[in-house]
């Protein structure tokens, strides 16, 4: 029996172990992947204390990138040796929500190394709980993309993320030459979209974040994208009891804001981020913001507002990052900000959830 080793996910228990586990064999329609790169997402352990993560002890880590090195089924030995990106979304590819390009909607939904959101009984997930904070990972053929040799195995990993801002870009419909504010605009959802806003129409970008320090590192990516940003910590401590974010904005955007893409997990910000649309506009939210609205329904249907909650990303979402990249049009390189060996998981992660430090994307390379 040949071993690798693994980071492993056990009920009850707030640390990651670091563990001998057999290399998975590939079944029939699987292959086994090399891990060269694989993501580090704050999620990740927010889902597991919550009890997301139904198979344990599992193996965390849904974004994956590396080399396939084994196939279950003859049909598939081309893909021996093709550098790739694992798609992680695991979804019964039949029903209305995946022949419409949203199959993160499946009751089947679930994902690689990560948690099941599905109502179904997700059969494919207790097949494939098992992600890639491991040397090798077993994963069906039909979840691996060809990687382009010009994208390196760090940002493949991370090309869910950016496939997530792609997914809040589309939905926020933005008009040709509008204005966008992207709130938590420091985390790794922000930067992402930061990255994307010139593909999907953006013409003028306003960074909502904590720090003035960190948005400014931040402001840089958008390169000749106009972008003003607005630090929380300069609004005043009473900030999420008097409006001051609306106001700030409406400052800076009198007719109001086109868009919105809001990560904020938390908070007064993503009302008065709303406050501050134009007639008409819409507000994205892909944070898990539990605050309530502040808004009557009269006064959404008076601006003519909308407001969309998404999570995840599709095929076709990953698909256009992996074409934008592979074209040069896209480069992501600069995002990844923190490297760690699979040994140190643990520090890796108590870095990522501290943000002692600025960490727009954290990668483990085995």
């Amino acid at each position: 029996m040949t071993l690798m080793t693994a980071v492993r996910a056990h009920r009850g228990e707030e640390k990651l172990r670091l563990e001998q586990i057999p290399v998975p064999e590939p079944g029939p329609g699987d292959v086994l992947v090399k891990v060269a790169a694989a993501g580090l997402a704050p999620s990740m352990m927010k889902l597991l204390a919550r009890g997301a993560f139904t198979h344990l002890p599992t193996t965390p880590g849904h974004e994956i990138a590396g080399t396939v090195v084994a196939v279950g089924s003859a049909d598939d030995a081309s893909l021996t040796g093709r550098r790739v990106r694992v798609h992680p979304m695991l979804s019964c590819r039949s029903c209305v929500y995946c022949r419409t390009d949203r199959e993160q909607m499946c009751a089947e939904t679930a994902m690689i190394g990560h948690a099941a959101f599905g109502t179904g009984p997700l059969r494919l997930y207790a097949e494939y709980h098992d992600g890639g904070l491991a040397d090798y990972v077993r994963v069906p053929r039909w979840l691996v993309d060809p990687l382009p040799d010009t994208v390196s195995f760090e940002v493949g990993a991370k090309v869910h993320d950016l496939a997530n801002a792609v997914r809040a870009l589309k939905c926020a419909a933005l008009p040709l030459g509008g204005t966008l504010v992207v709130t938590a605009a420091t985390g790794t959802m922000g930067v992402s979209t930061v990255k994307l806003a010139r593909f999907f129409g953006a013409a003028r970008l306003v960074l909502v974040g904590r720090s003035a320090d960190r948005l400014a590192d931040v402001r840089a990516l958008a390169g000749s994208l106009p972008a003003d940003t607005v630090a929380l910590s300069e609004l005043g401590e009473d900030w999420e009891t008097t409006g001051a974010l609306t106001r700030r904005l409406h400052e800076l955007v009198p007719r109001g804001a086109d868009a919105a893409v809001d990560f904020l997990p938390g908070g007064a910000g993503t009302g008065q981020t709303a406050a501050a649309l134009a007639t008409g506009g819409t507000l994205v939210h892909m944070g898990g913001n539990h605050a309530p609205f502040p808004f009557p329904m009269r006064e959404v249907m008076h601006a003519c507002w909308r407001f969309i909650g998404t999570r995840a990303c599709t095929r076709v979402d990953t698909a256009a990052v992996l074409d934008l990249l592979g074209s040069g049009a896209l480069r992501a390189d600069d995002l990844i900000t923190h490297r760690f060996p699979l040994t140190q998981v643990n520090e890796a992660v108590t870095l990522m959830l501290s943000r002692d430090e600025p960490m727009w994307m954290g990668v483990v390379t085995p």
